[in-house]
């Protein structure tokens, strides 16, 4: 085993490259793994890069993955099903299958990211997967740590940018239910620096949950992002019922806009338990949604 080799899962993704950039700042050896890692860009061009192709759906091919590594994150996700890619599949038998094979070869830290929410009792099939999930990797791998951030943004991202651009485009802004959802946004690139710290740690609790520095109702959020581009925006709420009935239409669409995993995970508060460790206990200060809203604003 290698101490400075890990291996981070889902290396190109949004949360992997960035988990894979702040092991490389921090001088060690990253093995980037993805079913297409030539996806990682100019990370892959450092000299303590390695891009490996493999498939957390395929067992066979996570040993070389595995191989020599210290520790090892799957930073993995599904948002949206398919006939092939179910959240069963992805977030609790391919995450079981990782754990395993982390466990065989002799890997010293296991991380799972999971979610905030996260429930193996929800009625919703990504809630109640990711809750799963949790369970079986820890079963695989007993000292597994479990990671579950707030809605992430970032450059990239598929929260604030909606948000930003929907103000920029439309004269109102229809809101999810009354927008008194409470969350807790949370930089991407904290949680990545959070998780890169918790690979090399030599101790890690078994459970953290990121949040950003504030809590926001969603109707608060969408005004302080329109404050930050210096627009005003008429808000006008929309019940819940009828966002699940446009969800549902859009299923049969290939491209959905909008799931009712993403309904179900809107009606629920989604904020960091005051119990369990967090960003301050890695000492990391959570940047603020709002520092960032006006330059997301503008991708397009």
């Amino acid at each position: 085993m290698s101490k400075d080799l890990y291996t981070v899962f889902g290396g190109t993704g949004f949360l992997g490259q960035r988990i894979a950039g702040h092991l490389l700042e921090n001088g060690h050896r990253v093995r980037v793994v993805a079913r297409r890692p030539e996806r990682g860009g100019d990370l892959l061009q450092h000299a303590r890069a390695e891009a490996v192709s493999a498939d957390i759906l395929r067992p066979e091919s996570l040993s070389a993955a595995l191989q020599g590594a210290a520790g090892a994150i799957n930073a993995v996700s599904l948002y949206r099903e398919t006939r092939d890619l179910t959240f069963e599949r992805v977030h609790c038998e391919a995450a079981s299958q990782l754990a395993a094979a982390a466990m065989r070869s002799g890997v010293g830290r296991f991380i799972q990211i999971s979610g905030i929410g996260a429930d193996p009792r929800a009625a919703d099939d990504y809630i109640r997967a990711r809750g799963r999930g949790e369970s079986v990797v820890r079963d695989a791998f007993p000292s597994a740590v479990i990671v579950r951030p707030s809605v992430m943004f970032g450059e990239g991202d598929a929260f604030l940018t909606a948000i930003a651009q929907t103000i920029r485009r439309l004269p109102i802004y229809p809101l999810f239910g009354q927008g008194l959802t409470r969350l807790q946004p949370v930089y991407v690139d904290d949680v990545a620096m959070a998780c890169a710290k918790l690979l090399a740690a030599a101790h890690a609790e078994r459970l953290y949950e990121f949040g950003g520095p504030r809590v926001l109702t969603y109707r608060q959020l969408v005004g302080e992002v329109a404050q930050a581009q210096g627009r005003t925006v008429h808000m006008v709420p929309v019940p819940f019922a009828v966002w699940r009935a446009i969800a549902a239409a859009a299923d049969i669409l290939p491209a959905a806009p909008i799931t009712r995993s993403q309904i179900a995970l809107i009606e629920e508060d989604n904020v960091a338990s005051r119990t369990v460790p967090g960003l301050s206990a890695l000492g990391i200060d959570a940047r603020d949604i709002v520092a960032v809203a006006a330059r997301l604003g503008g991708q397009r």
